[in-house]
């Protein structure tokens, strides 16, 4: 099947790639990490989660796991597969309208906010707004310092393989063209996309834009937000 990509976007390596460049057997392989306790900890137990980009379930499957339900969304039908235990819905984020349907938590994680092209962000900011319930919470991931200048760098996983991100060159418009390795024994996978560095201020006027303000930044970098609903 043809996947269409997003522009500035692409992928390499085998197996399936999604329109904005990432591979399901990367996204498979890679650990949770400590997201899933940041955010149990953050929010109600057994609260309803929708979560945004889902992936293949990387953090899908862990939230399960403690308890919670989960609404899994994402563009790429490939990934939802892989995804055991929850509803999922394919979708692109910025384009879902569960009409009267709210839930506890809302999650945009994975730097999506950070997204190049402005209307996309502000349509994910949007979904994220139109679905979380009253008394609820919309739970936020963003880079933090250095991600765009601190470049090469590279991760090197207890698993085994290395996360290198090789280069980050501005494209105009404060957009930069961000190119990740995934390095595995027994094969290699890219990653390029785009990406729009955001200062706190910007941050914070983007979710006001959508009708949210921060209600805590839940990590000492800052780079796990809680927002709410402006009242």
């Amino acid at each position: 099947m043809t996947v269409e990509m997003r522009e500035g976007y692409e992928g390499t390596g085998s197996g399936a790639i999604t329109p904005d460049g990432c591979a399901v057997e990367v996204y498979s392989r890679l650990p949770a990490g400590p997201e899933p306790d940041i955010i149990a900890a953050a929010v109600p137990a057994g609260a309803h989660i929708l979560e945004l980009g889902s992936g293949v379930g990387r953090m899908t499957h862990p939230l399960l796991e403690r308890g919670f339900t989960v609404t899994a969304v994402d563009e790429s039908a490939e990934m939802l597969a892989r995804i055991h235990g929850a509803r999922t819905i394919c979708r692109p984020i910025e384009e879902l309208d569960l009409g009267d349907e709210k839930f506890d938590v809302v999650l945009l994680a994975s730097f999506l906010v950070h997204a190049g092209d402005e209307a996309v962000r502000q349509g994910l900011l949007r979904t994220c707004a139109r679905h979380v319930a009253e008394g609820g919470s919309v739970l936020i991931q963003r880079e933090g310092e250095g991600y765009h200048t601190d470049v090469p760098r590279e991760r090197v996983d207890p698993g085994g393989f290395t996360v290198r991100i090789a280069s980050v060159r501005p494209v105009g418009d404060g957009v930069n063209s961000v190119h990740v390795e995934y390095m595995f024994p027994d094969g290699t996978w890219t990653q390029t996309f785009l990406a729009r560095p955001l200062t706190k201020e910007q941050f914070e006027a983007a979710l006001a834009e959508a009708g949210l303000e921060v209600d805590e930044y839940l990590t000492p970098d800052g780079t796990w937000v809680r927002a709410v609903p402006v009242a």
